[in-house]
């Protein structure tokens, strides 16, 4: 799904992509989707959803094998146009996405149009040098989350940034570098679980080394089993110095932590680039308009987990009754906002899983007084 949404005086697209899984699609090829469920077939859905209010303003069904950066780049006019349209263009357009879209021809795109600007994430792994910068660097960024957090005197958890440039698909571009010390607490939590995995796995297969178990005793395998297990984990190969030889006649296996290499992997928890084409734009601007991207994952959120307005499971073989469902979801999406926007005016502000649980418990009944002609429905006595 790819959701785009404007800024109030230069407006802004934010874009994303996500597959719906479907077993009754007639057009739809089978793909790589974040479930694992690689078997289906699969939709894909791109949505365009405004910044300020968080409503659906457009939406184009797709292919499901489709790759992210390549159907970006070719409803990029499409989905400009219907800002247009909208009457969203007034000044530049510019468009933040993730590093899903991050392709030689969308950047040239964006070079190409004057009056197009991007914000994009950058993987931390091809930019290992950014991302090891020490945190004497970074100052606090001025956004709602910090200042709230101030309000708590939490300031050990205050979002960070750290601001430079450098040469990204052939041109100059402001980089600004972003610490999360929450994300990276978990992370490092979740790295200590993986290492002692690890460890223990080691201890495992130099047992079975040692006794000379069949389909061990070959140094080539032994290595290739544990890369294997590295990338099961998501972790890199150089964490642990695993070395396979013979002694006194026998086949050995000995390991150790690699600090060095953990230290700098540490080093990269928390850490999230931003690379932007907006060089007058002030540091802490990039920052929250980046961060806005929350507001386009809660309507994939509805779509994808919502109890109310849920794409899945798509019941239907047909081009037709399928863009005809999908368009039922948006709508049904779009009442979900209002609803949300309403509340939030009234002072309430409520989820769209709270509000529809508490309509759905208010009850009424018919009352039929014998010297009135009709009955009269009574309500119970709704909450605020």
């Amino acid at each position: 799904m790819i959701p785009c949404k404007t800024l109030q005086i230069v407006p802004v697209i934010a874009v994303k992509c996500y597959k719906n899984q479907s077993e009754c699609i007639l057009w739809a090829a089978r793909g790589k989707n974040k479930d694992g469920k690689d078997w289906l077939r699969q939709v894909g859905l791109a949505l365009l959803v405004a910044r300020t209010t968080g409503l659906p303003l457009f939406c184009r069904e797709y292919e499901g094998n489709c790759h992210d950066s390549k159907l970006f780049h070719r409803i990029l006019d499409e989905v400009f146009s219907a800002i247009r349209d909208l009457g969203r263009s007034k000044g530049d357009l510019t468009v933040v996405f993730d590093k899903g879209i991050n392709a030689e021809a969308n950047m040239e795109a964006f070079d190409e149009n004057k009056s197009l600007d991007f914000i994009t994430t950058y993987s931390t792994y091809f930019a290992k040098d950014l991302a090891e910068v020490s945190l004497e660097a970074f100052t606090p960024v001025d956004s709602p989350k910090n200042r709230e957090l101030r309000k708590k005197g939490k300031e050990d958890d205050l979002l960070l940034a750290w601001r430079t440039s450098g040469v990204f698909w052939g041109r100059e571009r402001t980089v600004v570098v972003t610490y999360n010390p929450l994300t990276a607490s978990k992370k490092r939590y979740r790295f200590e679980q993986k290492l002692l995995k690890v460890q223990q796995e080691l201890f495992a297969m130099r047992s079975r080394v040692v006794r000379e178990e069949p389909h061990w005793r070959n140094p080539e395998t032994i290595q290739s089993r544990y890369e294997a297990l590295c990338e099961s984990l998501f972790l890199p190969k150089n964490l642990y110095e695993v070395e396979v030889y013979r002694q006194d006649g026998r086949l050995r296996m000995s390991f150790g932590k690699n600090y060095y290499q953990i230290n700098k992997y540490l080093k990269r928890f928390g850490k999230n680039i931003i690379i932007t084409s907006h060089h007058d734009w002030e540091t802490d601007e990039i920052v929250r308009a980046s961060l806005d991207r929350y507001k386009v994952e809660d309507a994939f959120r509805q779509t994808k987990a919502g109890p109310y307005g849920n794409l899945r499971p798509i019941w239907h073989w047909t081009d037709g009754k399928i863009r005809c469902h999908i368009l039922c979801c948006i709508i049904a999406l779009t009442y979900l906002r209002i609803l949300e926007l309403w509340m939030e005016r009234a002072g309430l502000p409520l989820t769209v899983d709270r509000i529809m649980d508490r309509m759905r418990t208010l009850d009424s009944c018919l009352c039929w007084n014998s010297r009135a002609r009709k009955p009269q429905r009574l309500i119970e006595e709704p909450t605020p």
